[in-house]
């Protein structure tokens, strides 16, 4: 199996430390999740079967500590388990994060699935 590696458009932000009305938040949680679905879309012939390995790279120009990390990915991750047909807290997938310093404005995260 080829590893799927791609870039997913998304402007993520620290949930846990981002105060707004929750409806604000569930909008763009559901829009994280909803374009990570379908940039995987293209891919579909290449779906791997589990186990997979699944790491999520934030791209941008400021870093985040490890707890905001993993809340700002949180939409990201629900829509890789979604085209995976997995549940994202199966021990079927075993997810990995990192970060990478973007260019001023840059904003994204790069998805990279490949079997365990």
């Amino acid at each position: 199996m080829d590893r799927i590696k791609t870039t997913a458009p998304i402007a993520t932000v620290s949930e846990a430390n981002k105060r707004c009305h929750w409806s604000v938040r569930a909008r763009r949680v559901k829009s994280h999740r909803r374009d990570a679905f379908y940039v995987l879309k293209q891919y579909e012939a290449l779906r791997p079967d589990p186990p997979v390995v699944v790491t999520l790279t934030r791209i941008s120009p400021r870093g985040l500590d490890d707890d905001n990390l993993r809340s700002a990915l949180k939409g990201t991750r629900d829509g890789v388990a979604d085209w995976l047909g997995i549940d994202d807290g199966s021990d079927q997938i075993t997810w990995k994060y990192g970060q990478e310093r973007g260019r001023p404005k840059e904003q994204a995260v790069r998805i990279e699935i490949e079997e365990a």
